[in-house]
C-alpha cells in the first residue's frame, strides 16, 4: 500500500479496480480525490486522466456496494 498522498496523471493506476482489496481501494481513491482538489487548485480544473480515475473508482465503488 502506498504511503503517497497524490497519485499524478503520470502514475500506475490498476486496470482492474475490481481486483484491488477495499482497503487499498479506499486508499487509491484518497489520492486520487487529493490530487483532484489539487488540480483544481493549481490549475483551474481537472487533468482529464485524474477526471477519468475519479470516475472509475466511483464506479467500482457503486458495484461493490450492490454486492
Amino acid at each position: 500500500m502506498s504511503d503517497k498522498l497524490h497519485l499524478t496523471p503520470e502514475e500506475d493506476f490498476p486496470a482492474d479496480l475490481s481486483a484491488v482489496p477495499d482497503l487499498e481501494l479506499q486508499v487509491l481513491d484518497s489520492q486520487v480525490q487529493r490530487q483532484l482538489d489539487y488540480e483544481y487548485v493549481s490549475e483551474g480544473g481537472p487533468n482529464p486522466e485524474t477526471e477519468f480515475r475519479h470516475f472509475d473508482l466511483d464506479e467500482e465503488f457503486e458495484e461493490r456496494d450492490a454486492r
